[in-house]
């Protein structure tokens, strides 16, 4: 007769057999969800999901002590997962506005650490390489707590094709960066993208400096570095003082102490899985037409099926003079079917509609 210790290693054998069989099978359904992730733009971690899912499966385990191994067991899973995944998409392109040290290429390094990060010299380019296929997704930035919107993303959003599928924050500190030997006593002009000089316009009039406005704020440090001009500094991340050898004059010069940017993950596919999530957030632009109440009828249709908007800006269209589209971020989800009755709804009075995209929550950076 077998012992009880021989019983429980049978026991344990058997189980072992039939824990690397569905090992395996959880891994193989982890390659199609890193395979959706990478079409979608979206990040590794989910942990929103990974929540639930302890939530869900640790209730079905009756005996506590059991239970808390259950938990350590369930996040051990889900870590080796999410490393699968990772290297699984290390080869995902994603494109940015700027050079190493951009906010940009800060948040998107963050977002996407697996990801090899591709720098373009536009917002347009960066746009349209995610639209080539040339990259995965893009890391664009969309607002910022004191300077309000990236015009040039919005536009995008409403000509171009790609798709929002998430939303990443990052509270931004600019600097004055200047040559090695430069005073601020010698600085004359600063140089940034409009969005920095905007938030940094209290520190610049103090100062007296002239502003010229640049498409990036590391592509603008990258100048001051190349140039033999030291009445010249630029106002970048201390990420870009490093990476170009430029000495921090200043720290800190933004006029809020509140100063955080919202990047939007971009991709070419939507993704419509968020639907069964709460608190998702959508994005949507349109144009109305041109009869009376319109607009007030669009809004009011939007509000009665229960999208609460947080966002609504108006845009001028660049092909038609004195012509606007309109933006909208609104909490409510367009992939339930009331967000599908809404927008057929809103079908009846708009020219254009085109839904950006959902994302379940903002990540803080």
């Amino acid at each position: 007769m077998a012992s009880k210790l021989e019983q429980a290693r049978e026991i344990i054998n058997g189980v072992d057999v039939e824990m690397a069989r569905l090992f395996t099978k959880r891994m193989r359904a982890a390659e199609l969800v890193a395979e959706h992730k990478r079409a979608h733009g979206l990040e590794i971690l989910d942990k929103a999901r990974e929540d639930e899912l302890i939530r869900r499966n640790s209730a079905l385990i009756d005996d506590p002590i059991i239970r808390e191994y259950y938990v350590s067991f369930l996040k051990s899973t889900m870590a080796i997962s999410r490393s699968y995944q990772a290297r699984l998409n290390e080869g995902m392109r994603i494109a940015y506005c700027g050079t190493e040290g951009a906010f940009a290429h800060i948040v998107a390094s963050k977002a996407f650490p697996y990801g090899e990060k591709i720098a373009f010299k536009s917002f347009d380019e960066a746009y349209s390489a995610v639209e080539d296929g040339v990259c995965d997704a893009a890391m664009l930035p969309i607002e910022n707590s004191t300077g309000g919107e990236v015009g040039q993303v919005t536009d995008l959003m409403f000509s171009g094709t790609l798709y929002i599928n998430g939303i990443c924050e990052m509270e931004v500190r600019h600097d004055l960066l200047a040559k090695k030997g430069a005073r601020i006593e010698d600085i004359r002009t600063v140089i940034s993208h409009p969005q920095a000089l905007a938030q940094c316009h209290g520190f610049i009039k103090k100062y007296g400096f002239s502003e010229k406005e640049y498409k990036n704020t590391a592509l603008a440090a990258e100048y001051v570095a190349s140039s033999e001009d030291i009445s010249v500094a630029a106002i970048a991340s201390a990420e870009a003082a490093e990476k170009f050898g430029l000495s921090v004059l200043a720290e800190g010069v933004n006029d809020s102490g509140a100063n955080t940017t919202r990047f939007g993950v971009f991709s070419r596919a939507m993704n419509p899985h968020l639907a069964s999530e709460m608190g998702v957030h959508s994005v949507f632009v349109f144009t109305v037409r041109n009869e009376a109440g319109a607009l007030a009828k669009a809004i009011d249709i939007i509000g009665k099926h229960g999208f609460n908007m947080r966002t609504l800006r108006s845009r001028p269209m660049k092909e038609l003079l004195w012509q606007y589209y309109f933006y909208v971020e609104a909490e409510g989800n367009i992939f339930t079917d009331e967000g599908k009755r809404m927008l057929s709804e809103l079908e009846n009075y708009c020219d254009r509609l085109k839904a950006v995209g959902t994302y379940s929550k903002h990540r803080e950076i």
